[in-house]
């Protein structure tokens, strides 16, 4: 298949476009910021090449920042989804796999999960407009061996312990949690369902809660780390307790290889290399 992709330099990104050439696709397109290309450009581009895909991936992912800054959010998320959508209609890409966001699930609601939500609904509109085959993907906390550029949680608490600064927890630490996706895991999960039946929507994660307090005494013990937890107060409209359900992929097949603590030593060993702290 001839595949395009958006936000192919990101975690997820580089990690699923290795895994889609590696099974003998081949990717036309990219559109990436970090390589100066703009997805809002997409929407009046006329593609050189057939694509049979297209992976929408690009976005502005932290919930605090898109509080703080709700219209660049609703940019890059909400437009840039248009105009990858439309880009699909005008360029007869037949089939669109969306990334949206399992925090979708959660009660609060905020800039992030609004843009998210309108995302998913754009693709139904067009399916039903269009024709436009789509498959909608909810990720939970995706992490692994790469330098996190948006700065997430997993790459803030590897880092920090690394370089014996403190561990920050927003909300209560005994209940805080969040439902972990190694990305070699989340990886297999698209690939599955991809080969199956489209037009369905697929929270993808680990399958299991795990509370942050306790996650950050696992890493500062495995590195040895001076760092202190530090508990501060919930941030505004963020999801205190995730916990995924996942039986619509498990249905087809998926069951999570990496434990969080295998996950864990796999991310802290590139940490480690690349921090140069071996």
């Amino acid at each position: 298949m001839k595949i395009g992709i958006t936000g192919e330099k990101g975690l997820i990104g580089s990690f699923l476009k290795q895994r889609l050439e590696k099974e003998g696709n081949e990717i036309v397109l990219t559109c990436d910021l970090r390589d100066g290309k703009n997805i809002l450009d997409l929407k009046n581009y006329t593609s050189t090449e057939k694509i049979d895909a297209m992976y929408h991936l690009a976005a502005h992912c932290k919930i605090n920042q898109s509080i703080s800054n709700p219209e660049y959010t609703h940019l890059v998320n909400s437009e840039g989804t248009f105009a990858v959508i439309e880009f699909c209609r005008k360029n007869n890409i037949p089939k669109v796999v969306n990334f949206s966001s399992s925090r979708v699930l959660s009660s609060e609601r905020n800039p992030y999960t609004a843009s998210k939500l309108y995302g998913e609904e754009l693709c139904k509109g067009y399916r039903d407009s269009y024709g436009l085959e789509y498959l909608i993907i909810r990720p939970s906390t995706v992490y692994g061996p790469m330098w996190d550029e948006t700065k997430r949680l997993m790459h803030l608490f590897c880092v920090n312990a690394l370089e014996d600064k403190p561990l920050e927890i927003y909300g209560n630490p005994k209940t805080k949690t969040l439902d972990f996706t190694y990305v070699d895991d989340f990886v297999d999960a698209i690939i599955l369902a991809t080969n199956n039946e489209w037009n369905k929507e697929y929270n993808i994660s680990g399958g299991k809660e795990y509370n942050i307090y306790s996650l950050a005494e696992q890493i500062i013990r495995k590195t040895e780390s001076k760092s202190k937890i530090i508990v501060k107060q919930p941030e505004i409209a963020q999801p205190q307790e995730v916990s995924v359900d996942i039986s619509a992929i498990e249905k087809l097949g998926f069951i999570p290889k990496i434990s969080l603590e295998e996950g864990v030593d796999r991310t802290l060993d590139f940490y480690k290399k690349y921090l140069g702290k071996n």
